[in-house]
């Protein structure tokens, strides 16, 4: 701008915020009143009538949601209802309510109990699923971390309804493993030594307070010694839960060939393991495992391990999903992570595994001795039987070399990858929780959530 233009700008930028031509004084002088103005009051109380049916529209998610809700048996949880007939205490919250809140929730990418208790006050798909119940977070939050045997329960149903009317088939499965960041830092972690030091000194805070309060009751409120006793018990709780871990971890290391001493346990989430995440970085995690039905990509099984590495969870799935539906599926598709040869054994006499074949390593030739110098493996070597293997190994390394297995291997990206890349746009990226059963909870509330969009998609009859 020239600056023969500055001032001018800066005159009439005056003149319009202090009311000169152009703004409110300007029409007071030309008709010689004031202007009346609707000036906001937000210090009002308003009362509104409201009708919370007609605040969404008749297809909207969270109908769908309550539709499929409505359907499911929860009557165990109604039986653990005291509150009966003209027996004292308050009305229980319907479970169905507690349990559409979750589900509407996840599909939302909401995973904290308090967000969803704040959102039941100010967003109509939560205060529909509502309809005029106050909830609070700590009984949203029980619902989803005391249930996990309701919750897995309830998958099986799901699962079993689906095969019934012929969407899932169970022709093909595939397993993908997914860690998720835990509810722990890494500066959580402590070895044997520092662990038995912090808890001799959460049991000397914890007699401490008990005497303090004997001495002196009155020294301060109740509340606030019940708060302080609680809060060293619980300490003292946590550090005894990691020393119980050290054991296990003590003996991967082991096994591992490295010094047993260095095995460290948090004392934040006890069960929580160091694991490498998909950026190369080490942090705290579950490692986090689905079953997807190939033909209609319905979750058929979840679980959460403690380990970072895949190489032993082919089995104890594919058991889950014969317990869960009675069948195995006839083939199993996993990534190279999965391929241990016992793995392969163990399963080979109930479903056909495809999964990658490493590849053959170099080996020296005949009249070679030097070990830095090795021939290359020939083109396929890796699917040749090798001395040792196992009549189902063989038969592995057979199947993986013809183009047949190389195709149907390719549906395992495209099924088991989406599932894991549709569970963390929905919030799977780190637990809101502590404790591998707790972590369960959300992993099965997240699989219930995937196969009811699914049913909306390929069984409308189920849900509405």
């Amino acid at each position: 701008m020239p600056k023969s233009s500055q001032p001018i700008a800066k005159d009439l930028n005056q003149e319009l915020f202090d009311g000169a031509p152009g703004g409110v004084e300007d029409e007071k002088d030309l008709s010689g009143e004031e202007a009346r103005l609707l000036l906001p009051n937000r210090n009002q109380v308003e009362l509104r009538a409201v009708d919370l049916e007609a605040l969404l529209e008749p297809d909207h998610l969270a109908r769908l949601v309550w539709g499929y809700v409505e359907r499911q048996d929860l009557s165990a949880l109604y039986a653990a209802i005291k509150a009966r007939g003209s027996a004292p205490g308050r009305k229980a919250i319907d479970p169905r309510l507690l349990f559409a809140l979750w589900l509407y929730a996840t599909l939302q990418g909401v995973g904290s109990g308090r967000e969803i208790a704040r959102l039941t006050l100010c967003h109509d798909a939560y205060r529909w699923i509502c309809g005029g119940v106050n909830v609070n977070y700590h009984a949203i939050n029980d619902f989803r971390s005391k249930n996990e045997a309701l919750l897995d329960g309830l998958l099986s149903d799901n699962v079993a309804a689906l095969a019934a009317i012929g969407v899932v088939t169970l022709n093909r499965v595939a397993q993908d493993g997914v860690r998720v960041r835990a509810n722990a830092g890494a500066s959580s972690f402590r070895r044997r030594e520092r662990l038995g030091k912090q808890l001799r000194l959460a049991l000397q805070l914890v007699q401490t307070l008990k005497e303090r309060a004997k001495k002196d009751p009155g020294e301060a409120s109740r509340k606030a010694q019940a708060a302080r006793e609680r809060a060293a018990a619980t300490r003292e709780r946590c550090i005894r839960e990691a020393l119980a871990q050290l054991p296990e971890m003590e003996e991967a290391k082991r096994r591992n060939g490295k010094d047993p001493a260095e095995a460290r346990a948090s004392t934040t989430d006890a069960e929580a393991r160091p694991m490498k995440m998909a950026d190369g970085g080490y942090r705290p995690a579950y490692n986090v495992q689905f079953a997807t039905d190939c033909d209609s990509q319905v979750v058929v099984g979840v679980d959460v391990v403690t380990t970072g590495s895949d190489m032993a969870e082919m089995a104890p799935m594919v058991k889950q999903v014969q317990e869960r539906l009675g069948k195995v599926p006839e083939e199993w598709l996993v990534d190279g992570g999965y391929v241990a040869l016992s793995q392969i054994e163990a399963v080979a006499d109930q479903t056909k595994v495809y999964a990658p074949v490493p590849a053959a390593k170099p080996r020296k030739g005949k009249d070679d001795d030097d070990s830095d110098h090795r021939e290359p493996p020939a083109p396929g070597a890796q699917y040749e039987p090798r001395k040792g293997d196992s009549k189902p190994v063989k038969d592995w390394r057979t199947r993986m070399a013809t183009d047949e297995a190389k195709r149907i291997y390719k549906q395992r990206a495209s099924t088991a990858e989406c599932v894991n890349a549709q569970a963390r746009n929905r919030g799977l990226q780190q637990l809101p929780v502590r404790s591998r059963l707790k972590a369960r909870c959300v992993a099965l509330l997240h699989a219930l959530a995937h196969n009811l969009m699914r049913a909306i998609h390929l069984a409308p009859q189920l849900v509405a």
